[in-house]
């Protein structure tokens, strides 16, 4: 009986082992194998942002993010102690992350080419690596605050990074690999691939080197005036392209954690402000365009009037003068200022500076972009400050538009930051300029710029400012600021804005100092920066010296 029984259970066990190594063999391969597959991402390369010229602001490398399987690390301390300098962590930290019992685990990310292969010759059981990308910023800090940084995951997070995260990003690729018994991914294996599509680049219409130059001026500028923040914007007054937007302080992409918060933007376009009186050109070219006055116009300037209850000064004292309409800009006369927007509509006045571009976004596609503000409705004492530039708020590329404007002849432009998108191959697809639109006429503009030569004359306000060659046309500006703690005036801005050679104008370069604790005098704090840039600006693109002498101005009536 129990040798039946004992023939029975051989019966059994036999069967059983035909089944599972024969009939069912295919099966629990297919599910061995299942279990060793695993999806792993092929990271798109992230296109390149370049200057002007094609130098890289921002670049990709290849990279490894280095993983493991807890479950095949058979002695995590003696493996920390092989990859001990060779991860930026201690070895304590790698072990802890080598230990325990999942079966996928970052150990460390972005690792170069070069790191992986020592870690790959060491033959830790466990240890690979996924393909990963790193992004580069060799210019540093040049450009920082225009070009953005990325995310660890390689996702725009500022700037021209962010604003053009799509274009740049690609399309991530999928591979399938199985994990041999050491842990290592086999492309080859039973999985699948599919190759990435990298990103396109973007080039850009800065300059490295004037951008490089502004930063260096205005830092130092900063930094000497005590001041919160300083600009400065370069602009082409025939394209209207951007040819620098410098701003202090400054953040490093490669390391953005190191800047604060605000100095992580690009207060260029997202800072605006109360301008004072840099304004005042705009509102020249509204009472000339409306044919309310002209250059020699003389008008009876006393030191200060009486408006809607309210006292406003010249920022000198003064009898009753007989200014021209030029030397109301050139001595920057308030009052004079006031007294000529009085001659023209208020609705006709704010249209004139809708169509200069206050009140919208540049629309250069950087994040946080201001608008600034234009008041709707405008009362008789709101137009009286705002043809001073008070109570009106503008971005310092929103002046640069405007001041290229008059130095083109009335015809503005949209500003341009982006000049074309890059194929892998190279090839270049380039972003439409926009519309030009008449402004003003080609006779106020010139009118304009007359006025503005006459503020760098021995009797203006703009004699620091002058550039060595070169004709100028510029206005000073030194404007109360406006405190949000307190929402009442408190502190200053100094500005000077202008464009050069003024017989040809080529480039605009408006300059803006905010909250100086030593001084608030745009010509004597903004001025000098203006000058340094302006003329790095003319030698750097190969702008001829002015052929002709400066015209004399009459500032007051004979």
């Amino acid at each position: 009986m129990s040798l039946v029984l004992f023939c029975v259970l051989l019966t059994l066990f036999a069967g059983r082992l035909v089944q599972l190594q024969g009939l069912d063999a295919s099966t629990y391969a297919a599910a061995s194998g299942a279990d060793d597959l695993r999806p792993v991402t092929l990271p798109a390369m992230r296109g390149p942002i370049l200057d002007r010229d094609g130098d890289p602001l921002a670049r990709s490398a290849e990279a490894f993010d280095l993983t493991v399987d807890q479950t095949l690390v058979t002695n995590p301390a003696a493996y920390a102690l092989q990859l001990d300098g060779l991860l930026p962590a201690d070895a304590r930290t790698i072990q802890r992350a080598l230990t325990g019992d999942r079966r996928f685990k970052y150990v460390a990310k972005t690792l170069t080419p070069e790191t992986w292969r020592a870690i790959d010759a060491l033959d830790l059981r466990g240890m690979f690596a996924e393909p990963a990308s790193s992004r580069e910023y060799p210019a540093g800090t040049v450009a920082g605050n225009i070009v953005g940084f990325t995310s660890a995951e390689g996702h725009g997070l500022a700037g021209v990074e962010l604003a053009m995260d799509s274009t740049l990003a690609g399309t991530d690729g999928q591979m399938t690999c199985q994990l041999s018994a050491g842990g290592h991914c086999i492309p080859s294996g039973n999985g699948s691939r599919e190759a990435p599509t990298p990103g396109d680049g973007v080039r850009l219409t800065i300059d490295r080197d004037v951008q490089w130059y502004a930063e260096q001026v205005i830092g130092d500028a900063v930094a000497k005036a005590r001041a919160d923040a300083g600009i400065v914007v370069v602009m082409d007054t025939e394209t209207f392209e951007l040819v620098a937007m410098a701003t202090s302080p400054v953040v490093d992409p490669n390391d953005p954690a190191a800047a604060d918060d605000r100095s992580r933007g690009n207060r260029a376009v997202e800072e605006s402000y109360e301008p004072g009186s840099v304004f005042k050109p705009l509102t020249m070219a509204a009472v000339i365009e409306e044919g309310a006055a002209d250059p020699s116009t003389v008008l009876s300037v006393p030191d200060h009037v009486s408006r809607s209850g309210k006292v406003i000064n010249d920022y000198y004292d003064h009898g009753v003068e007989q200014m021209t309409l030029a030397g109301v800009l050139a001595k920057s006369s308030n009052v004079g200022t006031l007294l000529t927007a009085e001659r023209i509509d208020k609705t006709a006045f704010r249209d004139r500076l809708v169509a200069f571009g206050l009140g919208s976004k540049p629309e250069l596609g950087l994040p946080g972009e201001s608008a600034g503000g234009l008041p709707d409705e405008w009362s008789d004492l709101t137009r009286d400050t705002i043809a001073f530039g008070q109570g009106v708020a503008v971005s310092t590329v929103q002046m640069a538009s405007a001041y290229a404007t008059i130095a083109n002849g009335g015809v503005r432009l949209p500003a341009r930051l982006v000049e074309a998108t890059v194929a892998e191959d190279g090839e270049e697809t380039p972003v439409a300029s926009g519309t030009p639109q008449r402004v003003v006429s080609d006779e106020t503009a010139a009118a304009v710029t007359l006025m503005m030569e006459g503020v760098m004359g021995e009797d203006g306000t703009g004699r620091a400012a002058t550039v060595d060659g070169h004709r100028v046309a510029g206005k000073t500006g030194t404007a109360q600021r406006v405190d949000p703690a307190c929402s009442c005036y408190r502190g200053y801005n100094a500005s000077f804005m202008g464009f050069a050679p003024a017989d040809d104008p080529q480039y605009v370069v408006a300059v803006s100092l905010l909250d100086p604790r030593r001084g608030n005098s745009g010509g004597a704090l903004a001025g000098p920066v203006f000058a340094d840039v302006m003329g790095f600006t003319l030698a750097q693109m190969g702008v001829a010296p002015s052929g002709t002498e400066a015209p004399t101005v009459d500032l007051f009536a004979h």
